[in-house]
């Protein structure tokens, strides 16, 4: 249950970010207030599966490799937006350290 609710709120984070970058600095007001609705039921998921009992250093690390990968992967698909070779590499590194935090 506690994993579910942090991929969740994973998911509620990558859709925060993708919604603050369409919002344009909060240019666009609607998206930036998607933004942060949107945020605030991520942060909710993530404070319920810690208040479920889950460790904060596994539910955060995973909650946050979900927004990163996630993020990363929707500005490229949505946004166009392109990593450098060493920006990959970094993303590699963060996949790892998830694995090598499972065998905690």
């Amino acid at each position: 249950m506690n994993f579910l609710l942090i991929v969740m709120s994973g998911i509620f984070d990558i859709l925060a970010n993708l919604s603050l970058q369409k919002s344009d600095g909060f240019r666009q007001k609607t998206w930036g207030i998607l933004a942060l609705i949107l945020v605030g039921i991520a942060f909710l998921l993530l404070s319920i599966a810690i208040d479920n009992g889950m460790d904060l250093p596994v539910a955060y690390t995973l909650w946050g490799a979900i927004g990163i990968l996630g993020s990363v992967a929707g500005a490229y698909y949505f946004f166009n937006q392109k990593l450098k070779l060493i920006g990959y590499v970094g993303v590699v590194l963060v996949v790892i350290a998830i694995a090598l935090l499972q065998l905690n």
